[in-house]
């Protein structure tokens, strides 16, 4: 059955009294692993040496990799009862994205505990989640128990810049970290949501592909005042309004058709009375994720040209960000060329692949189960994440990597809005929850 905790007490509580998954992901939190992308970033290194001291205490012997400097991740493997059964990996990241104070209402890296909900940069995207993934491990060893199989538990770093300082580098260079591991879980997936009356957990098994790409638009450099008609600032804004307005069709995979059958026998209706986009509104606040999977999205993300006001500049530049369905990255690359004109530069800047596994099997057969124990009156589905994690890297393995960090929410609370949001923050009970969930996950599977 679910735990129950005191975790809900008000925000008057002190750190001592805090159930302590939430007192983890706040420790965390306070942590400013802020990644600019590109390189830039804070570094993962004290969040990964607060993780590696945890797991030391639990009697294992996690090991720090550090790709650059500050940069740094942890893995361990915790020995299971039955060895002979592939080993499964739970893997979080370490690292944020960044966060304006000016815009928040709370300290994004106070961890502050307010109105039943820990707040703060990478309450969702994922602290939570190594918190949790730490706390059901404590479960465990403390209580002299074993999970079922052996479990490689990974923090990765760099998740928010596609992996390369993090989970990508250790599958190029230590692939043997992973070895006889044939699952994954991690995060952007277990979450429950409202479709109807009825209450839903997500399972994440699949996820788009991944393309960041940079338009770059060259023209003469000026003086403001002179009349150039090559202006690099308008035509890289001209190609930036194009391919922002780009209405992609709807396609529809083996995931999304399975998910929007299931929406449609919820709700008791025919797909083709409400179609894609209706069924997809329907899965309530998740539909924030949901709608972005039926068909590519192309977001400009970054604009950077100039140097002063009077200088017409020699270069301009956008950065767009391209989730398309798996498979599809060649085709839409094509789209957008034929789109924007071939005297606008293309520069890949970072690509990965997309993902789609079965909605079947021993651990979706498990995790349902585990859902069904915990919360009786639920029910599981199957979904297409519209953004991407370290799973791609572990894909590289022959690894099938799914979304479970399962957290029980609120109907009000808009969960997608929360990641790389304004005041973060994720229900104290849902860590509880999610802890327990896991934990049984590890002992039975």
């Amino acid at each position: 059955m679910p735990e129950t905790s005191s975790a809900t007490r008000s925000h008057d509580d002190t750190p001592e009294e805090l159930e302590s998954t939430a007192a983890i992901a706040r420790d965390l939190i306070r942590f400013d692993t802020t990644n600019h992308g590109e390189g830039r970033s804070n570094g993962e290194a004290d969040a990964a040496a607060y993780v590696s001291a945890y797991l030391e205490r639990l009697g294992l012997e996690p090991v720090t990799f550090e790709s650059a400097p500050g940069r740094a991740s942890v893995i361990a493997r915790v020995e299971g009862r039955d060895r002979s059964k592939p080993a499964l990996v739970l893997h979080g990241h370490l690292d944020v994205v960044p966060a304006d104070p000016e815009n928040w209402s709370v300290d994004p890296f106070g961890g502050v505990i307010k109105d039943g909900m820990l707040w703060g940069r990478g309450a969702v995207d994922m602290k939570d989640m190594d918190a949790m993934i730490l706390g059901a491990l404590d479960d465990i060893l403390t209580a002299g128990e074993k999970p079922e199989r052996d479990s490689i538990v990974a923090f990765f770093a760099d998740e928010e810049n596609g992996g390369v300082y993090g989970a990508h580098w250790l599958v190029d260079n230590h692939p043997e970290l992973f070895e006889g591991a044939g699952e994954a879980i991690s995060e952007v997936g277990g979450y429950s949501t409202m479709v109807g009356d009825q209450r839903a957990y997500l399972l994440q098994t699949g996820e788009k592909a991944l393309m960041w790409i940079k338009l770059v638009a060259r023209g003469p450099a000026a003086h403001g005042s002179r009349l150039v008609a090559q202006n690099a600032v308008t035509r890289v804004a001209e190609a930036v309004a194009a391919i922002g307005r780009l209405e992609w069709p709807i396609r529809l995979t083996d995931t999304t058709e399975q998910l929007l059958a299931e929406v449609a026998r919820i709700l008791e209706v025919e797909p083709t009375d409400l179609g894609p986009d209706g069924l997809a509104l329907a899965t309530g606040s998740a539909s924030g994720f949901i709608q972005a999977t039926l068909r590519t999205t192309s977001n400009p993300t970054m604009l950077s040209a100039g140097y002063k006001h009077n200088v017409i500049p020699d270069r301009a530049e956008a950065a767009i960000d391209i989730r398309t369905l798996p498979g599809d990255e060649d085709e839409v690359l094509a789209t957008i060329r034929g789109i924007i004109g071939d005297d606008i530069e293309i520069v890949v800047t970072h690509r990965d692949v997309g993902l789609e596994n079965p909605f079947s099997g021993a651990l979706v057969d498990k995790v349902a189960a585990l859902i069904s124990e915990h919360d009786p009156e639920a029910v599981v589905l199957p979904y297409l994440l519209s953004g991407g994690t370290d799973n791609k890297a572990l894909s590289k393995l022959g690894i099938r990597g799914y979304g479970f960090a399962p957290l029980r929410l609120p109907a009000e609370l808009d969960f997608p809005a929360m990641f790389h949001g304004v005041d973060e923050r994720v229900p104290l009970d849902a860590l509880v929850f999610g802890r327990a969930v896991l934990r049984d996950l590890l002992l039975s599977y």
